[in-house]
């Protein structure tokens, strides 16, 4: 039996004539305010977006949002109030629990409100298993599309990373309405200056 390179090398022995790939032109949506648009769309699908000004205590910001969380987790450094931190623990379960999760977006995609966040961390479970999740967005970074956002994705090397779009929500089972099926209950996105 033929393997599949000796298939294939069959096929590309026998063109005749080859033909230049198409160039393929996108329209893809632009907006007029990108940000207002982000804004708009996180709320839309859920979530909450606090605007931070420069004087803005980041930690104060965060135990204002959650005054009840006690357990925190966070690698960031500008975060002090963490009281887990995903590079040290033992192993992704030992997140289970986590109050609020506080994690770096690189990018922000005004379309769908959909925030690209790379790997940084080495449990990358606190992305999903925290009940609420704060992530950090400078406002700056905000695309208009997909098709922006695709060009614009790089891998670290952990060599993962995910969109995040408000919290997880299902209404499959009896087409109730559910948060934090799969992941977060809540998600807000804070805009840094």
């Amino acid at each position: 039996m033929a393997t599949k390179s000796d298939i294939l090398s069959k096929y590309k022995r026998n063109i005749n004539k080859r033909f230049p790939m198409p160039e393929i032109k996108v329209d893809a949506i632009t907006y007029p305010d990108p940000l207002a648009q982000f804004v708009f769309m996180s709320k839309t699908v859920g979530g909450k977006v606090v605007e931070l000004k420069p004087t803005d205590d980041l930690n104060h910001v965060i135990k204002r949002l959650y005054p009840d969380a006690k357990v925190i987790a966070s690698n960031l450094p500008e975060i002090t109030i963490a009281t887990r931190n995903p590079d040290t623990v033992e192993n992704a379960q030992a997140l289970n629990g986590t109050d609020v999760g506080i994690i770096r977006g690189m990018f922000g995609v005004a379309e769908n409100a959909c925030i690209w966040i790379p790997q940084t961390m080495k449990e990358k479970a606190v992305c999903f298993i925290s009940e609420n999740l704060v992530i950090l967005l400078p406002k700056s970074e905000i695309v208009n599309n997909m098709h922006e956002a695709y060009k614009r994705i790089k891998f670290n090397n952990l060599g993962y990373g995910t969109f995040i779009s408000g919290p997880s929500k299902t209404a499959d089972i009896a087409q109730v309405l559910v948060m934090g099926a799969q992941a977060a209950r809540s998600v807000t996105v804070l805009l840094l200056p």
